[in-house]
């Protein structure tokens, strides 16, 4: 016969607490004629002035930002890249990022004038609409970016499109 050991609280393993959100930081640089490095869109929840140059933009886990990157040489332009980032939740992957902290999960990319200028273009049409571009559909982006790649045009984002990713969100 087995004799049972009486269950104390040092018997069961200790929980191990869930993870503390962390914020992503997003760094912002301007260097006339040569590093323009800004936000498009995005509501940080803080912003630090580092120096005259730079500055660092927060944003709470789940946050849509779009960053957009200029660097300029004696000859012109030498880099164009935009980027819409969302921060990630514990435990989603991500990637790592130069200028952003930890990491970020990258919905858009564009590399170049010409697609810099498209994806700018969309955004302008989005906020033509009244709506936040940081508040659109994670998954227009994600097809943009796929557009994009594809060397196809954009899809146009709608009201329709917009209500329809709110009553998504609240089905949730």
């Amino acid at each position: 016969m087995t004799q049972s050991l009486p269950i104390t609280a040092q018997a069961w393993p200790r929980a191990v607490p869930p993870p503390r959100p962390v914020h992503m930081r997003v760094s912002l640089a301007f260097v006339e004629h040569r590093v323009n490095v800004w936000l498009r869109f995005g509501q940080p929840v803080r912003e630090t002035t580092l120096d005259r140059w730079r500055r660092v933009a927060t944003f709470a886990p789940g946050a849509v930002c779009c960053r957009v990157k200029w660097i300029g040489n004696d000859y012109g332009t030498a880099l164009w890249q935009l980027m819409v980032l969302q921060a990630p939740m514990p435990f989603d992957g991500a990637q790592r990022i130069a200028g952003v902290a930890p990491s970020a999960r990258i919905l858009l990319r564009a590399d170049g004038e010409p697609q810099v200028k498209a994806v700018l273009e969309v955004i302008d049409a989005i906020q033509a609409l009244g709506i936040d571009p940081a508040a659109a559909a994670v998954t227009y982006w994600r097809t943009v970016g796929n557009r994009l790649a594809a060397r196809q045009p954009p899809p146009g984002y709608t009201t329709e499109r917009h209500a329809a990713h709110l009553a998504r969100a609240v089905l949730r």
